[in-house]
């Protein structure tokens, strides 16, 4: 198994006609992803790379039966692409682009989740089941099927803890990129009772980075409902107090989100640390003899 996607999942790119959307379209056509179709208003009945372009999702789901869309549209018009997708019957949304206003986003996940859908972003990297499917902008050639679930905030840092596994024997069931906004959808919560549930898992990968109290919150959840080996690595060690890293979710403020109050809330709960990406195959197999 592997987590959200699979290789029957069904999907369309909306936004397939532009620049974006046509590159990472064929990046995830090359990786057997199953895209199913595209979207883009004006343009239907026409083809981008073999793929029928529809003018609308209803159009795309209704001729296709997709269950799952990945949006490269600008930002501006985010939230009615997320809503449009989850009103079609999109069961998984993954919203790559960045710089979307909060407001947006926020209006767009309390749509979602009144449809029953689920969203993955904004301003994220996507996920990808190794082996089986990619829907996102990931370096597909860095992962390698096996037994460790990822999850991260950092889209760069999803690409190096995953270089650093592979190099070192240790292939994915499944790599999840969720975005680093304020207000995002699937968060490390969600994510992690996932692979706690998902039997092809046998240890978990957890990156996040200063800001915010997810982590915090995450080392609370993992001490009560997860039971496989954990290890965690938090960016943003050497951020100035105060001070915007990378994006909006990245900045530490009224004396919390630090780097330090998080490794140490991940340590109470028992979760070991690496002190850099590169220590963290080595901490799992320690933990995996045991």
């Amino acid at each position: 198994m592997s987590i959200l996607i699979n290789e029957s999942s069904r999907i369309i790119v909306q936004g397939i006609t532009g620049r974006d959307g046509r590159f990472h379209t064929e990046k995830m056509k090359a990786y057997k992803t199953k895209i199913v179709g595209g979207t883009s208003p004006g343009k239907g009945g026409t083809e981008v790379l073999g793929i029928p372009v529809f003018n609308t999702v209803y159009q795309a789901v209704e001729e296709t039966a997709a269950d799952t869309s990945i949006i490269f549209v600008p930002a501006k018009m985010a939230a009615d692409a997320i809503m449009e997708a989850a009103d079609a019957g999109i069961q998984l949304i993954i919203y790559i682009t960045e710089g979307i206003p909060t407001l947006d986003v926020v209006k767009a996940q309390r749509f979602v989740k009144m449809k029953g859908a689920t969203l993955l972003g904004p301003n994220c990297p996507g996920l990808i089941s190794p082996g089986k499917s990619m829907v996102g902008i990931l370096p597909t050639h860095i992962f390698q099927k096996g037994n460790v679930g990822v999850i991260s905030r950092s889209g760069t840092l999803t690409y190096e803890v995953v270089y650093q596994l592979t190099t070192n024997g240790m292939g994915q069931s499944s790599a999840v990129g969720m975005g680093g906004d304020p207000v995002t959808g699937l968060y490390f919560i969600e994510l992690l009772q996932m692979l706690q549930d998902d039997p092809e898992t046998e240890a978990i990968v957890f990156i996040g980075e200063i800001g915010g109290n997810a982590e915090e919150q995450a080392a609370e959840f993992i001490t009560k409902n997860v039971t496989k080996p954990v290890v965690a690595f938090i960016a943003g060690q050497y951020a100035p107090p105060g001070k915007q890293m990378g994006h909006a979710g990245a900045i530490v403020a009224g004396g919390a989100g630090s780097a330090k109050d998080k490794v140490a809330a991940l340590e109470r709960a028992g979760i070991k640390v690496a002190k850099e990406p590169s220590a963290i195959p080595g901490l799992l197999k320690e933990l995996l003899k045991k």
